[in-house]
């Protein structure tokens, strides 16, 4: 009989170390019950979707997980489309900190980078 195997797929969004880290904080900083940190692109600003993190308490079925050394990162299933191959990264430095995003599918952005369309 023929073994079988099982690839892992990749996951649909590459997070830096630098982000890593940032998941790691906000976990170890977390209100109570939340689960995780997750990634979705509601629908809002000048070009169509945006990026939004947020906690969550739950899990949800559709949604991708990813297991970082600080703690559980979901990517909202309806947006796995938009993100596929993306990067995600933290930056800080004297006048913003934020995620940002290295995103292929993003065919252009609004002027201050807050939304994307594809």
């Amino acid at each position: 009989m023929a073994e079988t195997q099982t690839r892992q797929r990749p996951a649909a969004v590459i997070l830096t170390p630098g982000a890593e880290a940032r998941i790691a904080e906000l976990m170890a900083n977390a209100p109570e019950g939340a689960i995780g940190v997750k990634l979705s692109t509601p629908r809002r600003g000048c070009s169509g979707l945006a990026y939004s993190v947020d906690y969550v308490n739950e899990a949800v079925p559709f949604d991708e997980r990813i297991e970082t050394p600080g703690g559980t990162f979901f990517i909202d299933g309806a947006s796995v489309l938009y993100l596929v191959g993306s990067i995600m990264d933290w930056k800080e430095d004297d006048f913003s900190a934020g995620f940002v995003f290295d995103n292929p599918n993003a065919k252009g952005s609004c002027g201050c980078g807050e939304s994307f369309t594809v």
